[in-house]
């Protein structure tokens, strides 16, 4: 990666805040729960300091999205309970660190992920049928979407209201994030999850990492289907989650290359992997004798 090219969290504020032409602008705001909401609040109450206009639109059923004196928030009904999201989230990343063989993880991985989609699913469902928040939408004149593709209702949203979409996101299952953007992902240099390789790769190892891509054709269908059916239906024309996520303006890609593989990227990518990080000062606190080195 070439010097300059990582974004710091002031240089991701100054893009969005170019979104209304250097005058305060209104953006529409579709976010995920959980760890990907906690990185983009941040974002918003600065976006809202300096004078924009933030609608967030999410479910009454959340773990961690919640109303704010700084965006105005619209919120849906959706057909769960708090305690069925709650449940299915902590068994999912129970399986998700399991110890076990590369099959073994997939599938369960593969489980978790089939319940979690259907929890996105319907809230998806609830929104794009919701007639009078969409017609709220409609009128609203928004200028831009700011969405996480994880689950891609917002990427939904924004092609109805012709918006320019802006997307705020860690990464996509099954390497979708490649596919919308056509970046190039060589299995020779670029390591696939749970394989345990790194960039540098023996031929046998490049064998092992392409052969442990192939699932990831059956995971696109498996995750993402249901929403290129919604998308469908609420568009009324035959499209599919990639269509839609190659009209993506700009990708804010919440990765840090201290942390990551090195991987090619194309303009509208801009690594962003500070916005994960709080801002918050160590406790002033004893170290017991023979912690020192743990800290070091």
């Amino acid at each position: 990666m070439a010097p300059g090219l990582r974004a710091s969290p002031p240089v991701v504020l100054l893009l969005l805040s170019l979104l209304g032409l250097a005058a305060a602008g209104k953006l529409l705001v579709v976010p995920v729960d959980g760890s990907h909401w906690l990185s983009m609040r941040e974002v918003l109450d600065i976006l809202r300091q300096r004078g924009h206009k933030v609608v967030v639109v999410a479910p009454e059923v959340s773990m961690h999205i919640k109303p704010s004196k700084n965006f105005v928030m619209k919120m849906f009904s959706v057909p769960y309970s708090k305690e069925d999201l709650e449940k299915d989230f902590k068994a999912f990343f129970h399986v998700s660190f399991e110890e076990g063989t590369f099959f073994e993880r997939f599938f369960n991985v593969l489980e978790g992920i089939k319940r979690i989609t259907n929890f996105g699913v319907s809230s998806c469902e609830q929104l794009l049928q919701n007639k009078e928040l969409i017609r709220y939408l409609e009128e609203s004149k928004f200028d831009a979407v700011l969405t996480d593709p994880f689950v891609p209702c917002g990427v939904i949203l924004a092609e109805h209201l012709s918006l320019p979409s802006v997307y705020f996101l860690r990464g996509i299952p099954c390497g979708l994030d490649f596919e919308a953007t056509q970046c190039p992902k060589p299995p020779s240099y670029v390591p696939r999850i749970f394989t345990d390789l790194t960039d540098r790769m023996t031929f046998l190892q490049r064998v092992k990492n392409l052969l442990f891509d192939i699932p990831s054709v059956f995971l696109c269908d498996f995750a993402f289907e249901p929403y290129s059916k919604l998308a469908s239906e609420f568009l009324q024309r035959e499209v599919t989650v990639q269509d839609l996520l190659r009209k993506g303006s700009v990708w804010l890609l919440r990765l840090d290359f201290v942390l990551d593989y090195p991987r090619p990227l194309m303009p509208n990518i801009i690594p962003i992997g500070g916005v994960n990080c709080a801002h918050k000062e160590l406790p002033q606190v004893a170290v017991p004798f023979g912690f020192e080195m743990l800290l070091n």
